[in-house]
């Protein structure tokens, strides 16, 4: 039988109560080291610290775009309830005073619980709500989080609303003041962790954020902040805090382990730089890992200058692991030293919800289910995103009719109006769905599951090739007469969906036979070849614009236009405008993917 929301809260309310805490709290460890004579004995002391990253907005285990539980195809669970029974646990085993919670960032936006308390019912309004995922991570009682690059999609001063309303500080020692270039939150956190011996553990906690705030949230922070390189600013603070006191330092970094950026050479910093600061900067004893969405339990780093080994950890997104840090330290020419430290991920999908934030947040996950419940208009046939990454479908079409249609109605009169407008669009999530029928927000906002605005650019009909060349590296070389499996035809070299960018407004073959950079056969505007010198509007995404995924020529291109308002809101805007969605206004193949000239479908 369906799981309605209301017997989704109260059944996760009666579990997340009942369930059973494995152990008791034990004290730390003061055991003798083996063959140490009596009364000799090195005093040692033991504790951990759990990590989560890239929450996301996620409170419960719940899907709002399907309004059902959320489940994938690992049956992975999602969310802080779950989080916060996998915490209670492992606080009861260790002993509460001897961990600690620390979280790697983009904590408030992702889901439509988090969009509603940012811009429908806005913590920033007078008199405004606290947001859930500040309610839900005091209730649990974190000790600190890393700033995240998604922290700052809503605006500075909704970031600085969470802020005030957190009782954990949020960490960034690379997000600087512009004018005065001092940080502009919290470098670090120190904690002290009470022994059996007499002397406290001192854990500081560096946190450590994006670069590519500076250029994905540009119309935020220019001029306002600045984010240099990872390892410049934790060769910076770990020597001071080592001088402070601190006998372990741990890095939450908002920053994936790969050495790799999405953004190509538009800043002198490594987007995924965790690996290099465990490699560069001495000092460091453990780093919480964020921002890639990749499971990482273990993964140990040599310093290059000392040899010493680092270990780091990047638990799964949305609350579908916790990580633990167990330390073992022992006393040593009168400090604590770190004698080993192991890593592991915990599932939260062994676990049930933690009833005390269900119960918390119910009314807060009941208001958003009912807003995106809400019938905006009506399609005369249904559509999907399921074949999307291989076919020009049309509820991709759609996407792209929107913002073209958004585009040149701002341009009309002015002096771009002339010129064609384009648009791209991706396939963000294979399971979006528009219903025949009546159609509700959450089918509208499902298309676009990104807080991303609008923006319009000036390309040439050659750099438009270029463009087009480079998205197409996202399909496997396959050769003709090779059977096709669409399964595993997509996502070349780890291209993700997202980074797949069609073309509406012109045709196109990708010649999937081809090696990548002479894939893109026949480009035409109108039926006619594309003129490389001729001139053309896109309708692009900021992210896209300001150079995610390191496409070529789009962000040098001449901005002749911007929008605030997220995409997803305008894609709701239109639909209601229209009152009844017909395809067969906007539906079109302009690409198909091809074998020396055959369609592959």
């Amino acid at each position: 039988m369906p799981l309605n929301r209301r017997g989704f809260l109260g059944r996760s309310a009666a579990t997340g109560a009942g369930v059973a805490l494995a152990g008791g709290a034990v004290a730390p460890s003061a055991v003798a080291a083996p063959g140490t004579a009596p009364g000799k004995r090195p005093r040692r002391y033991s504790f951990t610290v759990m990590g989560t990253t890239d929450l996301h907005g996620n409170v419960f285990n719940w899907d709002y775009f399907t309004d059902r539980e959320f489940d994938d195809k690992d049956h992975n669970d999602v969310g802080l309830a779950k989080i916060s029974t996998l915490v209670s646990r492992v606080r009861e085993e260790k002993g509460r005073r001897n961990t600690l919670l620390i979280d790697a960032g983009d904590t408030i936006q992702g889901t439509q619980l988090s969009y509603y308390y940012a811009k429908v019912d806005p913590i920033t309004a007078a008199r405004g709500p606290v947001h859930p995922m500040a309610r839900a991570m005091n209730a649990i009682g974190y000790d600190a989080a890393a700033l995240g690059n998604h922290e700052f999609n809503y605006g500075i001063p909704v970031l600085r609303k969470f802020q005030e309303q957190c009782d954990f500080p949020l960490l960034g020692a690379n997000a600087l003041d512009a004018k005065s270039q001092r940080p502009a939150f919290p470098p670090y956190s120190m904690h002290r962790l009470r022994t059996p011996h007499g002397r406290d553990v001192r854990v500081a906690v560096l946190g450590l954020t994006n670069p590519g705030i500076a250029i994905w949230d540009k119309a935020h922070v220019q001029g306002k902040m600045t984010f240099p390189g990872l390892e410049e600013q934790a060769a910076k603070w770990v020597p001071r805090l080592r001088s402070m006191g601190a006998d372990v330092v741990i890095v939450s970094a908002h920053s994936g382990s790969s050495g790799t950026s999405s953004y190509g050479d538009q800043l002198p910093y490594v987007e995924n730089a965790a690996a290099l600061v465990a490699q560069q900067v001495p000092g460091i004893d453990a780093i919480l890992v964020g921002h890639a969405h990749t499971e990482i339990p273990e993964y140990v780093v040599e310093n290059k200058a000392t040899g010493k080994k680092v270990v780091l950890s990047e638990p799964l997104k949305w609350g579908q692991r916790l990580t633990l840090f167990d330390f073992d330290v022992v006393w040593s020419k009168g400090r604590w030293r770190v004698e080993r430290v192991g890593a592991k991920v915990l599932n939260s999908n062994e676990v049930a919800e933690d009833g005390r934030i269900v119960r918390l947040l119910g009314d807060e996950h009941e208001k958003v289910v009912a807003y995106v419940n809400q019938v905006i208009g009506t399609s005369k046939a249904a559509m999907s995103t399921a074949e999307g990454p291989y076919k020009d479908v049309p509820i991709i079409d759609l996407i792209s009719h929107v913002q073209a249609e958004t585009v040149k109605a701002a341009l009309a009169g002015g002096a771009y109006a002339k010129l064609p407008v384009l648009s791209q669009a991706s396939c963000f999530s294979r399971t979006a769905k528009i219903p025949a029928g009546e159609v509700t927000i959450r089918d509208a906002a499902g298309l676009y599951p990104f807080e991303n605005t609008l923006e319009a650019r000036v390309l040439t009909g050659a750099q438009l090739k270029d463009y087009l060349e480079f998205s197409a590296r996202y399909y496997v070389r396959t050769a003709p007469g090779v059977p096709v499996d669409p399964a595993k035809l997509t996502n070349a070299e780890g291209v993700p969906d997202y980074n797949y960018d069609a073309l509406y407004g012109v045709s196109y073959d990708v010649d999937i036979a081809q090696p990548v950079g002479s894939r893109i056969v026949g480009l035409r505007f109108e039926g006619k070849e594309v003129d490389p010198a001729a001139e053309f509007v896109l309708a692009v995404n900021n992210y896209r614009a300001s150079g995610g995924g390191n496409f070529p020529h789009v962000a040098k291109a001449k901005q002749v236009w911007v929008n605030s308002d997220e995409i997803r809101n305008t894609i709701i805007s239109w639909v209601k405008a229209k009152g009844v969605v017909d395809p067969a206004e906007f539906a079109r193949v302009d690409w198909r993917l091809t074998r020396a000239g055959t369609p592959v479908f």
